[in-house]
């Protein structure tokens, strides 16, 4: 028998090894599953790895707050959980507004959030926000502070977990897509060009290529691939300390430590699913780069050095999958973070080793059901019917 035609078995499969596989295996393992991580080119080769790697609970979806507050707690003590700190850097967010208009709807979201009872997003005023950041433009009329915020790097950060999972017995299969899954009695089988793995229990964790596995399952969810774009630029002298974003336009935005400055923010590029790779989209970086020098002037002369794109998979509603298949048993879903996922990895991997091994996370997540687009349609098409 030749090796592809053995099956590997663990008690828990997981298909995409970006942080948020990573971080289930790691949940998993130290919880004592024995695990089994696919990946289709090698960890962190998409989003996970080429994200701006932003640690923002700042502007959140409110359904998704409670999720990044517990993974904001993880970040804080991310060397203690799994040995890396990630290169965290507690820099602080801010979200600039330029106008007063933008300024009432900051205002406007912070009281939205307190109704909620969350606390976290401070509304500042321009005396404020220039004090946090002298060399921003004075044009700036306030904006939104989280002081616990910042930012890590992605690529170290999926390792991390990758490592700290493999510590704990997690085995990782790099080149390795599943083309095919299936359930048999009360195992799950995943086919691959390197023969098929088996476990009872099934995640998967693959970005932009995870709807086409739920369809396999009759699980069609409506999740579309872009390709998120970023540039970094030439050092220049230190002028920049916390994690900038805007209120009336896409932007993220910090410096590091070696004087270079990373611009990112939900820049859509061009997503290639079948090919497996981002496409950078330049006339859509320079408008993101206007951005940056509209808010510091002095940078207008500032070279980028380099530009590149992932691939992330994006919802319908805006808001990630969460969730235990609603079709098969023995299934959890997580993806469809929508560019803002990094942040979330710590928490959401702890959730989905619950939801496996417990059946229930300890933070709800009915938001993030699978099978709310489908009731969905069915309130729309029943409203439908009643107006006619």
């Amino acid at each position: 028998m030749s090796p592809c035609a053995v099956t590997r078995e663990a008690d828990v499969l997981v298909i995409g090894g970006g942080l948020h596989g990573s971080s289930t295996a790691f949940h998993l393992a130290a919880r004592g599953a024995t695990v089994i991580v696919l990946e289709a080119d090698y960890v962190a080769r998409h989003s996970s790895g080429v994200n701006a790697g932003g640690v923002r609970t700042l502007g959140r979806p409110v359904p998704e707050i409670p999720l990044a507050l517990m993974s904001r707690e993880i970040w804080h003590a991310l060397r203690e959980t799994i040995g890396d700190d990630g290169g965290f850097v507690p820099s602080g967010q801010l979200k600039i507004a330029e106008t007063e208009a933008e300024l009432d709807d900051c205002r406007e979201r912070v009281a939205l959030l307190e109704t909620h009872g969350f606390t976290h997003e401070k509304l500042i005023d321009r005396a404020t926000l220039l004090e946090l950041e002298p060399a921003l433009a004075p044009h700036v009329t306030g904006g939104i502070w989280v002081e616990r915020d910042g930012y890590a790097l992605p690529f170290r950060t999926t390792t991390a977990f990758r490592l700290a999972a493999q510590r704990h017995g997690a085995q990782f299969f790099e080149g390795t897509p599943a083309t095919r899954i299936e359930q048999r009695g009360t195992r799950w089988l995943a086919h691959t060009p390197r023969g098929a793995f088996s476990a009872e229990k099934l995640v998967i964790t693959a970005g932009a290529w995870a709807g086409q596995l739920a369809a396999q399952v009759g699980e069609h969810v409506p999740v579309h691939p872009e390709g998120l774009m970023l540039m970094v630029t030439h050092r220049v002298a230190p002028f920049c300390r916390a994690t900038l974003g805007a209120t009336g336009r896409p932007l993220s935005f910090k410096q590091f430590d070696n004087g270079t400055v990373v611009i990112g923010g939900k820049l859509i590029g061009i997503a290639d699913l079948d090919g497996r790779h981002g496409e950078v989209d330049f006339a859509r970086l320079v408008r993101s780069a206007n951005t940056v020098v509209d808010l510091f002037p002095h940078l207008r002369h500032l070279g980028v050095n380099r530009a590149w794109a992932g691939v992330e998979a994006f919802t319908d509603d805006s808001l990630p999958v969460i969730s235990a298949s609603r079709r098969a048993s023995n299934l959890v879903y997580s993806f469809g973070y929508c560019g803002s996922g990094f942040q979330l990895g710590p928490a959401c991997g702890r959730l989905v080793s619950e939801l496996v091994l417990e059946g229930k996370a300890s933070l709800p997540l009915d938001a993030f059901a699978i099978d709310r687009f489908a009731r969905t349609s069915a309130s729309e098409r029943a409203a439908s019917a009643v107006a006619h």
